[in-house]
């Protein structure tokens, strides 16, 4: 039973696009809020790593914004559990998202 567990956890899941559905807002990006990091994710033609991690301090923060900024993005979407998307949204909102 354990190996079997083992072995689920060593796979890696592919996901797959259907790049059947419709693009609504090309220039949005997407935050997935936690209290030790955030993952963030712009479209995949805009930067090598469209999916990025960042930290919670205020210069990972910065950094998030800058990199967003440069990614052409002009509307995010956050998700978060909890009250740390507070922070995000204050420094995004003085960077005009």
């Amino acid at each position: 039973m354990k190996k079997k567990m083992q072995n689920r956890q060593n796979k890696k899941t592919k996901i797959k696009i259907d790049g059947a559905l419709p693009l609504i807002n090309p220039h949005a990006a997407g935050i997935d809020i936690g209290h030790r990091e955030h993952w963030c994710a712009v479209p995949s033609d805009r930067d090598a790593q469209p999916v990025r991690p960042f930290g919670t301090f205020t210069e990972d923060l910065e950094a998030l914004a800058d990199w967003l900024k440069a990614c052409g993005i002009k509307t995010v979407a956050m998700e978060s559990t909890g009250v740390y998307w507070i922070a995000v949204f204050q420094i995004l909102e003085r960077k005009r998202f």
